[in-house]
């Protein structure tokens, strides 16, 4: 079918989907699953790699005054690829290349290749993304099927969930920036509730914002997570002496009581795609070890100490 995925969560639906071998070419940040980071790379990207948080959060808001995204296509590769199929997404105005950059690309192509354009914001609406490529490439019934599956583990997560009182649910924060503060929106904060969570900075289905140092403070969180947009677990890390400046912020109940989390932002939270329910389990099984065990072969948040 000769696809060509242009972000890291299409390239796990379009896997999920049973279409690996269809795949001809992904991003330079599809990782997963490994065979797809020895294929061909069809975009790059401006940000230095080895910039600060706080430069790539300028070199954001620049692009953004001027409606141009961060990442670019490389059009020769793309061109000799010969695509039949682009999978792309207008969600965020600078994580992935502009959707009318794609467009465009699709419009000079030879064959005109077909452009399905995903732009999720809510758990379900990711559902909906499988079922919307299913439908698109002739595989219908096994999106049902992956769909089924991953209903059933949020379901579970839900009714274990269901069993505590509402003074067993602690207030979480939940940050996808440090340098400066973001809380992190989207579907994140369904997430915190069906893990048996209160979000005490996001909105359902919300875009994530800037937060104020002082905000975070005043919200004297039980549970504080972090999975920073685009970062592993090491280099979230980096950023973490950022927030121990912070005026009050030994005095957070978080804090005092060792319940500040740290999870990979790059390969779950951030990627609307089939682990993003992998996100809900890790989530659940860090505010109630007790009650929400993890799938096997995933692995718990890291607890640190700040």
């Amino acid at each position: 079918m000769r696809i060509v995925s242009l972000l890291p969560s299409a390239t796990e639906i379009i896997c999920a989907l049973g279409l690996g071998s269809d795949l001809v070419g992904v991003t330079h940040e599809c990782d997963y699953p490994a065979f797809v980071k020895y294929l061909p790379k069809v975009t790059q990207t401006l940000i230095p790699h080895d910039a600060s948080s706080h430069d790539i959060d300028a070199l954001v808001r620049e692009r953004l005054k001027t409606n141009l995204a961060l990442y670019t296509l490389n059009m020769p590769v793309l061109e000799s690829l010969k695509p039949y199929l682009l999978v792309t997404q207008a969600l965020c105005d600078v994580c992935a290349v502009a959707s009318d950059e794609v467009e465009s690309a699709a419009c000079a192509l030879p064959g005109r290749p077909r452009v399905i354009n995903l732009e999720p914001s809510s758990l379900e609406e990711v559902l909906e993304c499988l079922a919307q490529v299913g439908e698109a490439v002739g595989r219908a019934d096994r999106a049902a099927a992956v769909i089924a599956s991953l209903r059933a583990r949020i379901a579970a997560v839900s009714e274990r969930t269901e069993r505590l009182s509402p003074e067993q649910r602690p207030r979480v924060a939940f940050l996808e920036w440090i340098d400066p503060l973001f809380n992190a929106g989207h579907w994140n904060p369904a997430l915190i509730e069906l893990a048996g969570g209160i979000d005490i900075l996001g909105a359902a289905g919300q875009p994530s914002r800037t937060t104020a140092p002082e905000q975070l403070i005043d919200s004297r969180p039980d549970v504080l997570f972090i999975a920073c947009c685009g970062f592993a677990v090491e280099r979230t890390l980096q950023d973490l002496p950022i927030l121990a400046q912070l005026p009050g912020w030994t005095d957070l109940p978080c804090v005092r009581t060792g319940r500040v989390y740290v999870s990979d932002g790059s390969a779950y939270f951030s990627r609307p795609g089939p682990r993003l329910v992998d996100s809900l389990e890790m989530l659940a099984n860090a505010l109630h070890p007790e009650t929400h065990p993890l799938s096997d072969g995933l692995a718990p948040a890291t607890a640190v100490a700040v």
